[in-house]
């Protein structure tokens, strides 16, 4: 297969398997989705959406949020990790949304990665997720099955995210990237994929990616 060939299968494929695409981080705003995302990077949805009920009902806007303490928002996250780091972001940037963009979050990736703690990853999740512009945030997941199925080289994710805009048309990369999240988290997980389970890599898999399903 050409690798135009193997992104119609996925693109394909995955649609049939989830045709809906609910975003996994629980929110109710851009702001709230920013955190959430914020607070995700290494560290598991499924934790994230534990913690933000008790941080949201702390301060669910940026101008609340600004007027906490941030050692009162850092014993909240904890359980996430990088909690002194993130704690501090989430503090600063509410703060700057307040004096720069009157308490809106910002809707471009040039605004949203100037902002502490968000990198393109993130920005890129919040202008797809919440303002429904077309990007392809690239996870772990993604990078690691856009190289199993041989779209991209797998050498960083800067490569695998031109790889993947030039592979897939424009209008499925915002439902396309959480489908490869799904998928990734069902079939095909970072060790010991199975070859019965993993039917994708099964079928359009890199030589490599063949040898690494038991």
């Amino acid at each position: 297969m050409t690798k135009k060939e193997k992104a119609t299968y996925i693109i394909k494929t995955l649609e049939d398997l989830y045709p809906e695409t609910p975003v996994p981080l629980d929110h109710k705003d851009p702001y709230t989705l920013l955190i959430a995302v914020l607070l995700s990077a290494q560290c598991t949805d499924e934790r994230v959406n534990k913690i933000t009920p008790a941080l949201f009902k702390l301060a669910d806007n940026p101008l609340d949020m600004s007027q906490q303490n941030v050692d009162d928002i850092r014993a909240i996250i904890r359980p996430c990790g990088l909690s002194p780091k993130k704690s501090k972001a989430i503090w600063e940037l509410s703060n700057i949304l307040i004096d720069k963009y009157n308490g809106r979050v910002p809707e471009t990736l040039m605004q949203l990665e100037a902002l502490p703690g968000v990198g393109h990853k993130t920005a890129s999740v919040v202008v797809s997720q919440a303002f429904g512009q077309a990007a392809f945030p690239v996870d772990t997941h993604i990078h690691r099955l856009l190289t199993r199925w041989g779209i991209t080289s797998g050498k960083n994710v800067v490569q695998t995210e031109k790889d993947a805009k030039r592979q897939f048309p424009i209008e499925t990369w915002n439902k396309l990237h959480l489908q490869i999240i799904f998928y990734g988290r069902a079939y095909s997980p970072a060790r010991n994929p199975k070859l019965a389970i993993d039917f994708i890599t099964a079928k359009i898999g890199t030589k490599k990616a063949m040898k690494e399903l038991k």
